[in-house]
C-alpha cells in the first residue's frame, strides 16, 4: 500500500488530524497494526504472511472561512490503497454541504470548497466518504466519516449589545467608587488565537472616570464631584480584539453618568433681614407673610424646617414649612393692637431635617434671618367688654322692666362713641328693646315663663363716625319664675269605684301638677271644698306627700242606681303668694273582680283574662261582620234566583223551542217564556229579541210577578191571531240577525173540557200561617216579628 507523504506514514491507516486538532492535539498518526496470517507447514511449524489492510488516504480537513480567491479552496484529498492510478476507482461525496458547498474529483478524490465560509454561520461540517469501483459499482471500502472544520479568522469586531447606557453615582463619592460595568462580546472564536480576546479602554470622560482594561468596570477618577457643579457627564468606552494589538477590530459605546444629590450643602437666607407689614385687623389663625432659605440640594435633601427662636415673636406668631415651595409661612397667634404694641422682632431659624452625619465637617446645616413686623392702625369695630351676657328679669313683669345694660367702646385712639342696635332678623325683638347710647335692656310685654323660660338676643354696637363697622355679642335672659299657676290634679280619666267597695276603702291616689317652678321643690295640699255640703259617698285623705287618696264612706254601690258621681278636689300648692285650684274627678261605678291589688270592671277584667288586646279584638270582629256579609249575600242570591219555567214533567211539551243555529246548552230552555202566550198585551209591552238572552228574570221584581198573573187569567185570547201577528213583526223587523229562527210553540188550543193541566195557570196561594204570636215572644223575635208583618203586608197589597 502506498501513503501520502504529507498525511498518514503508515499503510491501511485512516487519519484523523481534523480530531486531533479540535481536541488540541498536534499532528499524530494514527497506525493500524498489520494483521498476522498465520499458515501451518508439514512439519508443523507457522508460516507468518504480512499483508497489510485495505484503508483510506487523505491530506488535513481544515478550511479557512472569509476564503475570497478567485478559484475553489482546496481542503484536502481521500486515497484509498485500492486506487492503482488507472481510473478504475471512483470517489464520491455525502452529507453536510456534499454537492453544494464541497465537490469532490471522482478520479483524484481531491476534495474543493466553492463557496466562501463563515465559521460564525456554521463552525464545521460532517460528511461521508466511499470508494467505489466504477466498472462493477462495488464498494472497495467502508463507507467513512470525517469533519470538515471551519478555522477562524479575525472578522468580527467587539459589540456592546446592551448599550448605550445610563447610571448614576452620589456626588462627592471618593476616588474609585464603581459606577458601572460594561461586556463586549465578539463572535469569533475564543479558543484560536486573539481573535476574540478584549481589551477596554476610555475614548471620552477622562479625567473624571476610569474603566478597568480586562472586567470593564467604570470607576470615579476624581473624588469630591460636586453635583451643583456639574450634574450630567458621557463617557465612551472601546472595546478592542487581538489584546489590543495593532490591526484589531474596535467596538465602542456611551454611558451616560448622572451624579445623584447628597446633603452637602446648607439652607441659606438670601438676606439677614426682613420687613414685613401687618394690619391690626389681621384674623388670629390666617397668614400675614413668608420667608424662604434657600437650599441648592435636592429632594428630601432640601427639606428646611422653620422655627421662631425668640420669645417675643413666638408668642405672638408661628410659623410652618410649606412642603412645595419650602417657604416659611408665618401666622398669627394672639390678635394685634396697635394701641399696645406697633412692631415685633422675630428670629427665624432655618434647618435641614435631613442631615448626612458625612458631611458634619462643612459646618452646621441651619442659618438664621431676622423679621421685623410693623403693625398698622386700622378703624376697628367696638368691642364689647364681655363675650357673652346673661341676664335675668321676671316673668309678668310690666313693659319697660330694665334687664340688663351692654358695654361697648371704640379700640382706636379716637375713642369714638358707640351706638347700640338689636337684630332685627331675631324674635327678641318683640320682647326687648336697648337704648341707643347707654346699651340698656328693657322688655317691650309682659313675659310670661311657662311660655318661654330663656330669651336669645343679639346686640349689635357701631361707631357714630362709622357706621359700617359692626360687631356683635350674645345676649341671654332668663325668666325668673313667679307663682302665677293654681296647680290642679294631675289626671282627667275617670276613676272606677266597685259596687263592692267598703267604707274606709281607698278608691285610688291622686296627684297634682303646677305648671311653676318652685326651686325647694313643689309642695301641695289637698282638701274638699268646705262651702258644700258633706259628701256622703267619699271622703279625701292628704297623705303629706304631694298625694291624696280617695276613700269610699258607705257599702256597696249600685251601677244600675247611680253609675257616675263627681267629687270637686281642692289643691293647694306652697308657693309665694299660695295658689289654690278645684278639679272635678268622675268616678264611675262598675262591677268588678278582684285580681289581688287590682280591681277593674268585668268587661275589662273580661278582656284581660282572654289575654287580647284592643287590635287583635276589632280584627276579630271585622272577620266576624265579613262572615255575616258573605252569608246574607249568599242568601239574598238563592232568594232572588228565578225558578224554572217547567214545573212538571208531563208539561214539558209547552216550552220546547227548536234553534235552527247552534245554542248555548241547556240554558236556552230559557230563551222563550210562554207567558208570552198567556198575556199577547203583556207580551206587545215587552218585546223581548228572541236572539239574545234576557237580562232580567221576572222572578226578580213584583212587576213581572203580576204581569204573570195576568196572563194566567187571559186564557181565552186567541194564540193563533198572536202567532200571526209575532210572525209579521220578525218580517219587517230590520234589526233582527241575518239569519232565520224556528221557534215551535206546543199549544193544544181552546175548547178542552178539562181546562189546563199546567202548573202555570196555577193561581198563586197566600199562606194563611199567623204570625202575630212572635210579638209575644220577647224582643229576641221582634225583628222576625217585624220581617214577617211586611210579608203579609205585601202579599194584601
Amino acid at each position: 500500500m502506498r501513503m501520502s507523504a504529507t498525511s498518514c506514514l503508515c499503510p491501511f491507516l485512516v487519519c484523523l488530524c481534523f480530531i486531533q486538532r479540535c481536541c488540541g492535539a498536534s499532528h499524530h498518526v494514527s497506525a493500524k497494526v498489520p494483521s498476522k496470517n498465520q499458515t501451518k507447514l508439514a512439519n508443523g511449524e507457522t508460516e507468518v504472511h504480512h499483508r497489510p489492510k485495505r484503508g483510506w488516504i487523505w491530506n488535513q480537513f481544515f478550511v479557512l472561512e472569509e476564503h475570497l480567491g478567485p478559484e475553489a479552496q482546496y481542503v484536502g484529498k481521500l486515497h484509498s490503497n485500492s486506487d492503482k492510478g488507472d481510473g478504475s476507482v471512483r470517489y464520491i461525496l455525502s452529507g453536510d454541504g456534499a454537492g453544494t458547498i464541497f465537490i469532490i474529483d471522482e478520479v483524484t478524490g481531491d476534495i474543493h470548497a466553492t463557496k466562501s465560509l463563515d465559521r460564525e454561520r456554521k463552525a464545521h461540517y460532517v460528511l461521508h466518504a466511499q470508494a467505489l469501483d466504477r466498472n462493477t459499482e462495488d464498494a472497495l471500502e467502508p463507507k467513512s466519516e470525517f469533519i470538515i472544520k471551519v478555522q477562524d479568522i479575525n472578522d468580527n469586531p467587539p459589540k456592546f449589545p446592551d448599550g448605550p447606557f445610563v447610571a448614576t453615582v452620589p456626588e462627592m463619592s471618593e476616588l474609585g467608587t464603581s459606577v458601572l460595568q460594561v461586556t463586549a462580546s465578539d463572535a469569533d472564536d475564543p479558543t484560536y488565537g486573539n481573535s476574540a480576546r478584549i481589551v477596554y479602554s476610555i475614548l471620552q470622560g477622562q479625567p473624571y472616570f476610569s474603566v478597568d482594561p480586562k472586567t470593564g468596570i467604570i470607576r470615579t477618577a476624581l473624588s469630591d464631584m460636586d453635583r451643583e457643579a456639574r450634574e450630567h457627564y458621557t463617557v465612551v468606552i472601546q472595546a478592542k480584539d487581538m489584546a489590543g494589538q495593532v490591526g484589531g477590530l474596535s467596538g465602542s459605546t456611551t454611558i451616560n453618568i448622572t451624579l445623584t444629590d447628597v446633603n452637602d450643602n446648607p439652607p441659606m437666607f438670601p438676606q439677614k433681614n426682613y420687613q414685613l407689614y401687618v394690619p391690626e385687623s389681621a384674623q388670629v389663625g390666617k397668614p400675614v407673610g413668608k420667608i424662604k432659605a434657600n437650599d441648592e440640594d435636592l429632594g428630601v435633601n432640601a427639606d428646611i424646617k422653620y422655627s421662631i427662636i425668640n420669645s417675643e415673636g413666638a408668642n405672638t406668631f408661628s410659623i410652618s414649612s410649606e412642603r412645595d415651595t419650602r417657604e416659611g409661612v408665618v401666622s398669627l397667634k394672639k390678635p394685634l393692637n396697635y394701641e399696645r404694641k406697633k412692631s415685633y422682632t422675630l428670629h427665624i431659624e432655618g434647618t435641614n431635617t435631613h442631615v448626612d452625619p458625612r458631611f458634619s465637617y462643612l459646618g452646621s446645616f441651619k442659618d438664621t434671618a431676622t423679621l421685623k413686623i410693623t403693625v398698622g392702625d386700622v378703624d376697628e369695630a367696638p368691642v364689647f367688654s364681655i363675650d357673652h351676657y346673661i341676664m335675668d328679669v321676671y316673668e309678668n313683669s310690666p313693659g319697660g322692666t330694665e334687664v340688663g345694660v351692654v358695654t361697648a367702646r371704640d379700640p382706636d385712639s379716637r375713642n369714638s362713641p358707640v351706638r347700640y342696635y338689636l337684630d332685627s332678623k331675631e324674635e327678641g325683638m318683640r320682647y326687648f328693646r336697648i337704648d341707643e347710647g347707654s346699651g340698656l335692656i328693657r322688655t317691650t310685654r309682659p313675659l310670661d315663663r311657662e311660655d318661654a323660660s330663656w330669651h336669645n338676643i343679639t346686640v349689635m354696637a357701631s361707631e357714630v363716625d362709622s357706621p359700617s363697622l359692626l360687631s356683635h355679642v350674645p345676649v341671654t335672659v332668663q325668666v325668673l319664675d313667679v307663682n302665677d299657676n293654681p296647680p290642679e290634679i294631675a289626671t282627667d280619666e275617670e276613676v272606677i269605684v266597685c259596687e263592692s267597695s267598703r267604707p274606709g276603702q281607698v278608691i285610688q291616689t291622686v296627684t297634682a301638677v303646677d305648671k311653676d317652678d318652685f326651686a325647694n321643690g313643689q309642695r301641695f295640699s289637698f282638701a274638699l271644698p268646705s262651702l258644700l255640703p258633706v259628701n256622703p259617698n267619699f271622703t279625701l285623705k292628704d297623705n303629706e306627700d304631694n298625694t291624696a287618696s280617695i276613700i269610699a264612706r258607705r257599702r256597696r254601690f249600685n251601677h244600675l242606681t247611680q253609675d257616675l258621681y263627681e267629687l270637686p278636689i281642692v289643691v293647694r300648692d306652697g308657693g309665694e303668694p299660695s295658689l289654690s285650684g278645684t278639679s272635678t274627678l268622675t268616678l264611675r261605678v262598675c262591677p268588678c273582680q278582684s285580681r289581688g291589688r287590682v280591681r277593674m270592671c268585668q268587661g275589662e277584667a273580661f278582656l284581660s283574662s282572654a289575654g287580647l288586646s284592643t287590635g287583635a279584638l276589632i280584627a276579630i270582629l271585622l272577620c266576624i261582620v265579613i262572615l255575616l256579609a258573605i252569608v246574607v249575600l249568599f242568601i239574598t242570591l238563592r232568594r232572588s234566583k228565578k225558578e224554572p219555567l217547567i214545573i212538571s214533567e208531563e208539561d214539558i211539551r209547552e216550552n220546547v223551542v227548536t234553534y235552527d243555529d247552534e245554542g248555548g246548552g241547556e240554558e236556552d230552555t230559557e230563551a222563550f217564556d210562554i207567558i208570552a202566550l198567556r198575556n199577547p198585551a203583556a207580551a206587545e209591552e215587552l218585546k223581548f229579541r228572541r236572539d239574545v238572552r234576557p237580562e232580567a228574570r221576572e222572578d226578580r221584581c213584583p212587576e213581572a210577578r203580576g204581569r204573570r198573573s195576568a196572563s194566567l187569567e187571559l186564557d181565552e185570547e186567541d194564540v193563533y191571531e198572536f202567532i200571526k201577528q209575532r210572525l209579521v213583526e220578525a218580517d219587517v223587523d230590520t234589526s233582527g240577525p241575518p239569519y232565520d229562527s224556528l221557534q215551535t210553540y206546543a199549544y193544544e188550543g181552546q175548547g178542552s173540557p178539562t181546562g189546563s193541566v199546567s202548573p202555570l195557570d196555577t193561581p198563586a196561594t197566600q199562606s194563611e200561617q199567623d204570625y202575630n204570636y212572635l210579638d209575644n215572644w220577647g224582643p229576641e223575635f221582634q225583628k222576625l216579628a217585624e220581617l214577617y208583618a211586611e210579608v203579609e203586608l205585601d202579599a194584601t197589597t
